[in-house]
């Protein structure tokens, strides 16, 4: 899903509680990798977590107003640390525990990748064969980039489909099946040409699912779960977004609304699950990273992947520019970045580090390694705040570093406080630019109609009374009321206030006065990418000589 929401907050009490995890090794017996050692007598004690880990927790949950956390650290094959902190839920006492349910959205992405990869060891696939040659219907707008798209572009975000293009297909939640996502994208155009610039995309990890179950003869779903989860002994964990709203162990999702923190609907759609379907708990999470630290290696001697897979999964395909971090985070100025299968790498403080993140509405998460240290790091949150997953991650991954100390939850802090400045600046400049005495140039009835979008579908306007309503026939949540801005600008201003995402509407008239198309474009710049409004082309449907 998104990368962070993301693509990733009142004031409450962090309530700690403690749940230990028993250390978690690889037995010695493993083909390619030299296995760890399992029995008692040759098992080196379990490392130490790092000083002061329980308030460093404390602390940022308070600081980023997080309701609960799990937290997963495995150091040299053991578990040092799978814990929950908090609440699940705000206001009601039932805690976190290392058995808390989160979902981990992106995080899921190398997930697919693996299952990709174990296909190809079973020669049912080849990484660099065309997507068609499983895929027969599959295409894009351009159809040499169809031709030429191989099973590895499909994880690497260098189609040329630009930042979040057709995630409105599935997100909010749709009434398309994954299938006809995957075939809308046809007409959905390219930003950019292929293989020539990084835009992350969710869309391309759907038609990934659709080539697993095509040549499996499994849905998605059921390989990951029995090929991957059962097999890494991921017992807590599923593969399903609408497992998210059902009873049990189950964290709540929570996310700022009008400047609260409070509940808010979790995402139950299952379309998008091989993008970001898993939810897990830091008990299971720690297994995980113990594999990925192990290139594929299990506690039973065997090997859930190979070592040319483990190769493949962290081979940079697609490189990142670098940038330039803010001055408070300094000490993350990387001399490389990319992205691999399902997975950012670059370096960090003279490391080779390795991750991802996640975001959904409500929970946010990150993992992370450094193969040369054998460590690992996994936090999951019920609520959205990066700042929160990584003040924690690089405070654990300079412990065992050795770095100097940072205090990183100050350091998110002031960039957090600076970006919020920036964003309110932003709206304001466009609230001053406001003509307030300018009309529309139409009678309102003359907007109303029904509009489609090539890639998307219909969305309607009506004139209800004396306002236009707008609403998205394949997204339920998408319905909300047109304001005057200025001109022929419109905003969108969605019934469901939990979406935080409301867009400029800009009609174009053709010469004769009617309307000739409408565009969209999110109004703050903080809208979650994957509110592709930006792509759409609206145009109104006409019987034969109709005149608006």
């Amino acid at each position: 899903m998104r990368h962070t929401r993301f693509p990733w907050r009142p004031a409450f009490a962090a309530v700690l509680i403690v749940a230990l995890a028993s250390a978690w090794a690889t037995p010695a017996g493993a083909q390619g990798r030299p296995a760890r050692a399992a029995t008692p007598a040759s098992t080196p004690a379990t490392p130490a977590a790092p000083p002061g880990l329980d308030a460093l927790v404390a602390r940022v949950m308070t600081s980023f107003e997080v309701p609960g956390l799990a937290l997963a650290i495995v150091k040299d094959g053991h578990v040092v640390v799978a814990r929950g902190y908090g609440v699940r839920r705000l206001g009601e006492p039932a805690p976190v525990d290392a058995d808390t349910r989160f979902g981990i959205a992106s995080n899921t992405k190398v997930f697919t990748a693996v299952a990709l990869g174990l296909l190809v060891e079973e020669k049912k696939i080849e990484w660099d064969a065309p997507v068609v040659r499983y895929l027969p219907w599959f295409q894009l707008s351009d159809p040499w980039v169809t031709r030429e798209l191989t099973v590895r572009d499909l994880l690497v975000h260098r189609s040329g489909l630009a930042l979040g293009a057709g995630d409105l297909l599935w997100w909010p939640p749709t009434t398309y099946e994954r299938r006809e996502i995957a075939r809308r994208l046809r007409h959905l155009p390219l930003a950019t040409s292929f293989r020539s610039a990084y835009a992350y995309d969710n869309v391309l990890y759907l038609v990934a699912g659709e080539l697993i179950a095509e040549v499996s003869g499994q849905s998605w779903e059921d390989f990951v779960s029995q090929r991957i989860l059962a097999r890494v002994g991921m017992n807590g964990s599923n593969v399903r977004h609408s497992a998210a709203l059902e009873p049990g162990n189950v964290a709540a999702t929570h996310a700022p609304v009008d400047g609260r923190v409070r509940v808010v609907a979790p995402f139950g759609a299952d379309n998008a699950n091989p993008a970001a379907g898993i939810n897990s708990t830091a008990t299971d999470m720690a297994k995980w990273l113990n594999v990925l630290l192990g290139e594929g290696a299990l506690p039973d001697g065997t090997r859930l992947y190979s070592e040319r897979t483990a190769r493949e999964l962290v081979s940079i395909v697609t490189p990142l520019p670098l940038g330039t971090p803010p001055a408070e985070l300094e000490a993350q100025r990387a001399n490389f970045r990319g992205y691999a299968l399902g997975l950012n790498v670059q370096d960090y403080r003279g490391r080779k580090l390795v991750s991802h993140t996640g975001g959904l509405p409500g929970y946010v998460s990150r993992g992370a390694w450094v193969p040369e240290l054998e460590g690992g790091v996994a936090v999951l949150t019920n609520q959205e705040s990066g700042e929160a997953f990584n003040a924690l991650t690089y405070a654990v991954l300079d412990h065992y570093l050795g770095a100097p100390a940072t205090d990183w939850v100050d350091a998110y802090q002031k960039v957090k406080a600076r970006n919020a400045a920036r964003t309110a600046d932003t709206v304001a400049k466009g609230e001053a630019a406001r003509d307030t005495t300018s009309r529309p140039s139409l009678p309102l009835e003359r907007y109303a109609g029904t509009y489609t979008d090539a890639w998307y579908g219909d969305v309607t306007i009506a004139l209800e009374g004396e306002r236009l309503r707008i609403r998205f026939a394949p997204t339920a949540s998408l319905v909300g009321t047109l304001e005057h801005w200025q001109h022929d600008t419109f905003v969108a201003r969605w019934d469901d206030r939990e979406l935080r995402a409301d867009a400029f509407v800009t009609f174009a008239l053709a010469p004769d006065g009617s309307v000739e198309q409408a565009k969209l474009r999110a109004v703050s710049p903080d809208t979650d990418f994957s509110f592709d409004f930006h792509h759409l082309l609206l145009t109104p449907r006409r019987e034969a000589g109709e005149r608006r």
